[in-house]
């Protein structure tokens, strides 16, 4: 029979780098020659760290609002639609006993969406991540690990996830502290961030002393939303 083909092309996606930051800082001669500690070294790795915490913060708040329908919600799951991912009024509430079942959840919610089992992540805030490190994966041999959470502190992968803890989710108060914790692969973003301008102002006009000045620009979109979920949660302490 004769072969066809298909000949394979990439579609081009339109991402606009739209947001920016700058930092603008110095010291003066007088403080810099009384001090014994770097000071310039320290603020800029503290204007790094800050700029981190601005950008997470801002996607993932962006985030939650365009993953997929199906992937959020009481009524979860392109497929079966019975996988409850909390709404606002009725956050589920996680404990130690049911925490592993949530993510459980997600990974089938995901794989309903038919998304690659490697490279999936979940994003839980620190409170979560306490209660999973007191459920069942203190246990080394169920994560298959040499070491306990308790004894390494690290959480590890559960069910294909790779788990993060952050401060920066989004959070509201609904009856209590709830979180909408992400979870998806990498496919569902795309985002990209260059350091335009790094500027030393070694004698400026008005003072002695060294100044600097910096700008970031980035960027961010949404571009497959099915591959991104959201569990809308309340972790309990029993």
């Amino acid at each position: 029979m004769k072969i066809d083909y298909e000949r394979i092309e990439s579609p081009a996606i339109e991402m606009v780098i739209d947001q920016g930051n700058y930092w603008y800082y110095g010291i003066d001669d007088v403080d810099k020659y009384q001090s014994d500690i770097e000071l310039m070294d320290q603020w800029a790795e503290d204007a790094t760290e800050q700029e981190k915490i601005v950008i997470d913060t801002e996607v993932l708040a962006a985030v939650k609002a365009q993953v997929a329908a199906a992937n959020k919600g009481a009524t979860a799951g392109r497929i079966c639609a019975t996988y409850n991912m909390g709404v606002p009024g009725t956050p589920v509430e996680l404990t130690e006993a049911n925490i592993i079942k949530y993510i459980l959840y997600a990974g089938g919610i995901l794989d309903e969406q038919n998304m690659p089992e490697t490279g999936r992540f979940m994003i839980i805030p620190s409170l979560a991540a306490v209660l999973l490190k007191a459920s069942d994966i203190k246990d080394a041999s169920m994560m298959g690990d040499g070491k306990s959470t308790l004894r390494n502190g690290r959480i590890g992968m559960i069910d294909r996830f790779t788990l993060y803890s952050s401060n920066l989710l989004p959070k509201t108060n609904d009856g209590g502290n709830c979180w909408d914790m992400i979870f998806g692969h990498p496919l569902g973003l795309t985002f990209a961030s260059q350091f335009t301008d790094l500027d030393y102002i070694e004698h400026p006009e008005t003072t002695f002393g060294k100044f600097v000045k910096g700008l970031h620009v980035y960027g961010y979109k949404v571009i497959k939303p099915e591959a991104l979920g959201v569990l809308y949660a309340k972790p309990m302490l029993v």
